[in-house]
């Protein structure tokens, strides 16, 4: 959420922001945030002036009472009445205008770094680098879940029977290598120097409209019946969400941290749940990264949050890439993101497996985190997350890409302790 005084100041640099997320319906918005800023803004003066009135001529209330000047007294308590009949509408109305400009202000996306290449569409992001080379195997590489299947390690059937589309058991060996990279990018982050967390899997509607946009709550979110509670889609909302309506010693910055969760998913939306595959499902598992930083830092811990994926996946020995996502491919909240996408030999290019996002001070302004300095001033934060992994999508990658001729795979040195020793999948 921009500042509005930030926006009173440049609405043209904000109506121009919005042409670049090309979100042109949402142009009349800044005039219409305005007009109601001045609204509020009159009405609170108002309310002022008011108040201020009423606590001079209940002073003089007072004097004329002990004077024994009841007459005059009485004549004043008129006005007072007057005023506070006043005073109530417009406080009523300074809370509508403020509503109002709040609801509008949640919709205006935030003001993305310069350097963002400029794009429709996830078709125009822009490849930054490659690490490691891609290769092609002098063997047909099978679909992933043929893979699984033929390690007996996945059964789809039966969980489209207990659940319907979008979801699976997974078994064996495979289960196994799930729960192994998981806890490798737990140990791998803490390595690092990140706190390891489990957060809460559900959080309060006033964190997720904290945490993202209306149209990614929409998409996204499973709300509980009856409460005030949705799933989270990702542990970040909830960890994001921890610092609500708090105030960080500045030296007590940055805070990071890595969080293992569940996560669930409408996947609402083009792309749709896959019949048979674990790409794009309801339910998965995650290992992330989190950091709650000064504003001067977070150009630099954005860097360093997308390089630990890379690095993650490298000592799996998967080739990535990563992949500058442009200005109309950027949710409303984030100032830049970054994709990392591994390489698929049987689809012969490279997938999305995790997205780094700067999120500026959008989600500490929603959720009111501020720091306070050593001076005593306080700003808002920032907030970086980024994915470790999410072990469905590296699941498809590591398989690919660690496959034998006879349909075994290959355990990567890192990953062996956490199998048990085993080097291979037979």
């Amino acid at each position: 959420m921009l500042d509005m005084k930030f926006l009173r100041e440049n609405p043209e640099a904000v109506k121009e922001n919005i042409k670049k997320k090309f979100q042109e319906d949402k142009l009349p918005l800044v005039d219409e945030v305005l007009e109601l800023d001045v609204q509020f803004r009159a009405a609170k003066t108002r309310c002022d002036d008011l108040r201020n009135q009423r606590n001079v001529l209940s002073k003089q209330i007072g004097g004329l009472m002990a004077k024994g000047q009841r007459e005059a007294a009485e004549k004043i308590k008129s006005q007072v009445t007057e005023m506070a009949q006043e005073l109530a509408e417009l406080e009523q109305a300074e809370k509508d205008y403020a509503e109002q400009v709040r609801k509008i202000m949640l919709v205006i996306p935030n003001i993305i770094d310069d350097d963002v290449p400029i794009g429709k569409d996830d078709s125009e992001n822009v490849e930054v680098e490659r690490f490691g080379e891609p290769a092609l195997p002098d063997f047909e590489v099978p679909y992933h879940v043929e893979i699984m299947e033929a390690l007996n390690g996945i059964d789809i059937d039966s969980a489209r029977k207990t659940s319907g589309n979008g979801f699976y058991y997974l078994t064996g060996d495979i289960a196994r290598l799930h729960s192994a990279i998981l806890s490798y990018a737990r140990d791998f982050m803490i390595d690092k120097g990140f706190t390891y967390c489990i957060p809460p899997y559900m959080i309060r509607s006033d964190v997720v409209t904290g945490v993202m946009s209306f149209a990614e709550m929409e998409g996204m979110m499973y709300k509980i019946e009856g409460e005030d509670l949705y799933l989270i889609g990702t542990s970040e909302h909830s960890m994001i969400g921890r610092f609500i309506d708090t105030i960080l010693p500045e030296d007590s910055l940055p805070k990071t941290l890595t969080s293992y969760s569940p996560c669930f998913r409408k996947e609402v939306g083009a792309h749709g749940i896959e019949e048979r595959g674990v790409y794009r499902i309801h339910q998965f598992e995650k290992q992330e990264m989190i950091v709650v930083c000064r504003p001067e830092e977070s150009r630099d811990w954005f860097k360093k949050l997308y390089t630990y994926t890379v690095e993650f996946f490298r000592t799996l020995e998967i080739p990535v890439r990563t992949l500058e996502c442009c200005s109309g491919d950027l949710a409303d909240l984030k100032v830049k993101s970054i994709d990392v996408e591994a390489w698929s030999p049987r689809q012969k290019k490279y997938f999305e497996v995790g997205s780094c996002s700067n999120l500026g001070d959008a989600q500490a302004r929603r959720l009111g985190i501020r720091v306070k300095s050593k001076d005593g001033k306080k700003y808002f934060a920032h907030t970086l997350n980024n994915t470790v992994v999410a072990p469905p999508r590296m699941l498809i990658a590591y398989l690919e890409n660690n496959l034998n001729a006879d349909g075994s795979v290959r355990i990567p040195k890192a990953l062996q302790m956490y199998m048990g020793g085993k080097q291979i999948i037979q």
